[in-house]
């Protein structure tokens, strides 16, 4: 069966991870990830993954509690390490041949993010997890999977949450909120919907990258989203309400 795209970038947040627990990797939810990463793999498609720290060490917020910002980014960035290496073991413990690129050298445990290097792991069919964000303090993991996202030509990238999409209003306190099948990048940033942060926004926006957000709690979203399958909100088309 063909599928809608061929090269993806996927975008965890630490908190993805986290399952039900309050802290830390709940090791059932990587091992869940991991099983639809494999379906996805098996049809051909070509997967980068950027994963956040946020379920061990979040950098903004130890920042507004009175560290320095950049040392509490540093921080965060090993955070993201700590969860890449955790799902490349959950991804080779099933047969999915992983590599781990960290913009901050480790070489014991990682390879160097080098673009050419990662393009040519994808051509290979192996799943690679970019680690240690960008390596720069001030940005976020999001701005991350935009870059990288731009730098190995990905077709879109698939924003993985808790909830299915990007709605009028909070779903949770307004009943009657409406989802949005597709969204221009302009009616993000204006109304500030925090999909993502603007910076990576923009950068998606400049590279033409869409942005496909959907719910990572249902199984087998991501293999529908890589089958074109509407599900989600798309970032990067017209407006359009459901």
């Amino acid at each position: 069966m063909r599928t809608h795209y061929r090269r993806i970038l996927l975008k965890l947040s630490g908190e993805a991870l986290m399952g039900n627990m309050s802290y830390g990797i709940d090791s059932e939810v990587v091992k869940k990830i991991a099983g639809e990463v494999a379906e996805v793999i098996a049809t051909g498609v070509q997967m980068a993954i950027v994963v956040g720290g946020g379920n061990i060490f979040r950098g903004m917020k130890a920042a507004s509690a009175g560290m320095d910002r950049a040392t509490a980014d540093y921080i965060g960035m090993i955070a993201t390490v700590m969860n890449a290496l955790t799902l490349q073991e959950s991804l080779e413990r099933i047969g999915v041949q992983t590599r781990v690129q960290t913009a901050i050298a480790m070489q014991e445990v990682a390879e160097p993010y080098i673009r050419r290097r990662a393009i040519r792991h994808l051509e290979k069919t192996r799943v690679v997890i970019f680690g240690a964000g960008s390596g720069n303090p001030f940005f976020t993991t999001d701005t991350t999977a935009a870059l990288r996202a731009a730098e190995i030509d990905a077709e879109v990238i698939f924003k993985a949450t808790k909830v299915d999409g990007i709605y009028d209003a909070d779903p949770e306190i307004y009943k009657d909120a409406k989802r949005y099948q597709s969204l221009t990048y302009a009616h993000v940033l204006a109304q500030d919907l925090r999909v993502m942060d603007s910076t990576a926004i923009a950068l998606c926006k400049e590279n033409n990258i869409p942005i496909l957000v959907f719910d990572l709690t249902v199984h087998g979203n991501i293999h529908r989203a890589v089958m074109g399958e509407a599900i989600g909100t798309l970032v990067g088309g017209s407006c359009e309400i459901i």
